[in-house]
């Protein structure tokens, strides 16, 4: 009688078996490949291996649009935000931040009331910033007839002198008791009321009003206001204008 050829036995690869076809790399960052149960011509079989995991970043939303200020009536600010799409998975990039807030004033109560002057801080800048915003109000067709209010400058923040970035560098020089002169000019002088907002106009004498420089929180302070030019000739040092 003939017998056929015996077939070869077939076990299960257990750990540590050789069977070089089937070896995959696993670990945190790595791509598992998998693929069928091999036979390494050992008489072994390898376990099947598990079908490559796929990496999925995190997705988001679109911003949402700005929110109004959180109080009127002074420096406060305004949020807008975003939602989770997609979770990361499998190491996937995480998610951005889904808040984001800006500085913010607004000038008029939630009952559209107009705020109290005394209550408001002035925002100023340097002034070199006044050419290019006369330019495009200019070429936009919205130049309005400014003023300019002078300040006594009475108490200076300590932050104002750790203002290292280029554009701030101005607000070293700020000092206790100097005149200082502010032009309100478009945008900020209000159409509606006419005037810059945190001007002073119609404080008390020697009243002490607010003021803070943009671009550094840490640099505020208190002036007193002396008198409105309507024809603004201020001079190349201490000249600020109102945001």
């Amino acid at each position: 009688m003939h017998l056929g050829s015996a077939a070869v036995p077939r076990t299960l690869a257990g750990p540590g078996a050789d069977c070089p076809r089937c070896l995959f790399s696993q670990g945190p960052g790595k791509t598992r490949y998998g693929g069928p149960a091999c036979d390494g011509g050992s008489g072994l079989v390898c376990p099947a291996r598990p079908e490559p995991l796929a990496v999925i970043p995190c997705v988001v939303s679109q911003w949402s649009v700005w929110s109004g200020c959180a109080e009127p009536c002074k420096t406060t600010y305004r949020v807008r935000r975003r939602h989770v799409i997609q979770e990361p998975r499998n190491g996937g990039e995480a998610c951005p931040p889904l808040e984001e807030r800006a500085g913010c004033v607004e000038y008029w109560t939630w009952q559209g009331t107009e705020c109290k002057q005394s209550l408001i801080p002035a925002l100023i800048t340097t002034g070199g910033f006044g050419k290019a915003r006369k330019k495009r109000a200019t070429a936009d067709g919205n130049e309005r007839a400014g003023y300019c209010v002078e300040f006594q400058l009475v108490a200076i923040m300590p932050g104002c002198l750790h203002s290292h970035h280029s554009y701030t560098h101005w607000m070293q020089y700020l000092r206790e008791g100097h005149t200082v002169c502010v032009e309100c000019q478009h945008p900020a002088l209000d159409s509606r009321s006419l005037h810059c907002y945190g001007d002073g106009s119609g404080s008390k004498n020697n009243q002490l009003l607010h003021w803070q420089a943009v671009g550094n929180p840490r640099c505020k302070g208190t002036w007193k206001r002396i008198r409105q030019l309507d024809t603004c000739s201020c001079p190349s040092v201490h000249s600020f204008l109102f945001i």
